[in-house]
């Protein structure tokens, strides 16, 4: 066994000498750069240490004094480079082991009592992170006497030493938090991933001890590669005694956030060509909407809009700072078993990033984020929901009806601004939800009313109904020949347990396909933008009154995405004419349905705004005929007898004229004084 002083030697050789396939200097380099940008650490590569056997075996399987041997050795060259720099940053400076591009990374579910007091690496997903708060390296004490102790410290637990190092008497010590030296302590969890969780199993999470220049670098959402040290820490019961339960938690040596785009998952150059041939061939678009879902049968127009969803359009920031968002949201209500949750389901998993979640066992805390109080520390927490996790990728979220009015309201902010505000707790944070929503929810009455307008038909707030890009209605309709290619398309799936025409690309392709295509920026081409401005100004002009609404500038914002997300779903680099002819098409289709107004059988908006043209004079008419029965006096006004009036007018039938005394006296702006009898606000 080597002395320290000779690993030392051997470790500054090693800094000292290795050089990098150019043939420079790596790591001396480094250290003279680190001087020069103010860092606190070097970053070495694991793969740069395979031909130093001794010192890579020694840092995996004695880490902890491998890691302290190798900060002095660097330690030592930097102070003889730049020694007041060194000496500032005596007690920050460490080295980082990184994995390198062959390295191992061992998943949250494989770290168990083996790999315990070993160096890994593990890969993850961050879902909180408390507050920094300082800890103590080197505590010093103060006895009755006056006499001073310092004693290192280790762990998160403060020791106090049991004797005096200068009148030998066991005394009681006092900190002097003025000689201590302090360093910057945070804790994170790390999750499994979504996508490397086994069906049916609980995510695997650990707590992450994050010290000096580590803090405040990863945040709720992020992914990230972590090396560190596992080590234990026993679980106390409510009394004094210790448990022969530990808990595993790991020491951060360094980690790497993984980039916000979609590249977490690696693609060959062979891989490149394939989808650069895909997207050439006659009738690209088509094949790749057959892809989408291919158990389902039919529903071209929603699988198209989903293709473009997942595909997205690249966010603009504008230079004060505003975000225009690139994310497109659809809502498909539907009549129940009409596969809707199979669309979701495909939509998640195949998206680079996606979460599928529940609105009936969904909170606005586990959709948003929320501040929690860690059990084993008592500090504060900011644990990040699904829409925050699914950052720049697509949150599924079925049975968004069940979902409680205050929990659907927390979806506002996070589906137009794309941030999720906290304060609570004295934690006021701002977190990063660049997420599509995907959203299934089914009709009020059980099954959609054509005869009536879609506000009508669904349980959402007008807020969160607007700011959908696009919503499809699926309705369950008997017809024998549709009927009986479903139904065959399912005994064949049962039958055989697979297709019986083999999507044009397969899951993994098509998963390849779409982070190909996502790395794309479109522009807008002349023609495009003359197209898609036609079309709005058309629209716009198509109002026969103007207090109509027909689109507005949000549509006109979709029209865009939505044009953008077909050029990168071809490889474009400018959106053509085509393009923007598919968007405004998919746009006009859901106009024609939920933005036609059932009464007069015009497109008006004022449906997805709360009451279109025809409702609102109607509501005149009413609060008008209303007003003249109350008189000068306003006196107190019989129902029945205002229900009379509403017909005699020719504009209400029985049903419409009851409907409306309903309505006014729920909306508050008239309210029953006795019974049968009403008065205005």
């Amino acid at each position: 066994m080597k002395t320290e002083g000779k690993q030392i030697e051997d470790l500054e050789n090693f800094i000292n000498t290795f050089r990098d396939k150019s043939g420079r200097v790596k790591y001396r380099a480094k250290l003279s750069q680190i001087a020069a940008s103010g860092s606190k650490s070097l970053v070495v590569d694991f793969d740069d240490l395979v031909s130093y056997t001794e010192i890579s075996t020694r840092l995996t399987s004695e880490p902890e004094e491998a890691l302290e041997s190798f900060d002095k050795a660097a330690y030592s060259i930097l102070s003889n480079e730049s020694p007041e720099f060194a000496k500032s940053i005596e007690r920050d400076f460490h080295v980082r082991i990184s994995p390198g591009e062959t390295g191992e990374v061992t998943p949250l579910r494989e770290v168990t009592s083996k790999k315990l007091h070993k160096l890994i690496t593990v890969s993850g997903m961050v879902v909180r992170t408390s507050e920094l708060k300082p800890l103590a390296v080197i505590a010093a004490f103060t006895c009755k006497a006056g006499h001073p102790n310092n004693e290192p410290q280790k762990g998160i637990i403060l020791r106090r030493p049991i004797k005096c190092g200068e009148c030998e008497e066991t005394r009681v010590f006092e900190l002097d938090e003025k000689r201590t030296e302090f360093i910057d302590f945070q804790v994170i969890r790390l999750q499994e991933l979504p996508e490397e969780l086994p069906p049916g199993q609980l995510p695997q999470a650990l707590d992450v001890n994050l010290t000096g220049d580590l803090v405040n670098t990863a945040r709720p959402g992020d992914r990230l590669n972590l090396t560190g040290i596992v080590m234990t820490e026993p679980e106390y019961s409510q009394g004094s005694n210790r448990l022969r339960i530990f808990r595993s938690r790991i020491e951060a040596n360094n980690l790497e956030v993984l980039g916000k785009g979609p590249r977490d998952i690696t693609i060959s150059k062979d891989d490149e060509s394939l989808v650069e041939a895909l997207s050439k061939k006659d009738n690209a678009y088509g094949r790749l909407i057959q892809s989408i879902a291919p158990s389902v049968h039919g529903h071209e127009t929603e699988k198209e809009a989903i293709l473009l969803m997942l595909l997205g359009s690249p966010s603009r920031v504008l230079p004060d700072g505003n975000t225009l968002r690139g994310d497109l949201n659809i809502l498909l209500v539907g009549d129940p078993g009409t596969a809707k949750s199979e669309l979701l389901k495909y939509a998640s998993r195949v998206a680079p990033r996606g979460l599928y979640t529940s609105g009936r066992g969904s909170t606005a805390a586990g959709l948003t984020a929320a501040v929690v109080r860690d059990k084993a520390g008592g500090m504060m927490m900011l644990e990040a929901g699904a829409i925050v996790l699914a950052d720049q990728g697509i949150a599924a979220i079925d049975e968004f009806d069940k979902m409680r009015s205050e929990d659907r309201n927390a979806l506002n902010e996070a589906m137009e601004q794309q941030t999720v505000s906290v304060a609570k707790g004295g934690i006021v944070a701002t977190l990063n939800a660049r997420t599509s929503i995907l959203a299934a929810l089914n009709p009020l009455l059980g099954k959609y009313d054509p005869y009536r307008n879609i506000f009508e038909n669904v349980n959402l707030p007008i807020p969160l109904l607007t700011r959908f890009d696009l919503i499809f209605v699926i309705r369950d309709s008997p017809d024998r020949s549709r009927d009986e290619k479903v139904a065959k398309h399912i005994l064949e799936l049962h039958r055989r347990g697979r297709y019986e025409d083999e999507p044009p690309l397969d899951f993994d392709m098509l998963r390849k396909y779409l982070i190909q295509a996502k790395m794309i920026d479109p522009v807008l081409s002349k023609e495009g933008e003359e197209k898609i401005l036609d079309y709005y100004l058309q629209m716009r002009s198509s109002a026969s009154d103007e207090s109509m609404i027909t689109v507005t500038p949000r549509q006109l914002e979709g029209l865009i995405r939505l044009a953008t997300a077909r050029a990168r779903s071809l490889l474009h680099e400018t959106v053509t004419e085509d393009d923007a002819i598919r968007g405004i098409n998919l746009m006009r289709r859901m106009l024609e349905t939920v933005g036609v107004d059932v009464k007069t059988g015009k497109i008006d908006l004022g449906v997805l705004h709360g009451r279109p043209l025809s409702e609102r004079n109607l509501l005149e008419l009413a609060i008008d005929t209303f007003k003249s029965l109350e008189g000068p006096k306003k006196d107190a006004v019989e129902g029945k007898r205002f229900v009379d009036e509403l017909i005699n007018s020719g504009k209400f039938g029985q049903e419409d004229a009851q409907r409306m005394l309903s309505s006014l006296n729920r909306s508050g702006q008239i309210y029953e004084v006795k019974p049968g009898f009403y008065r205005k606000l």
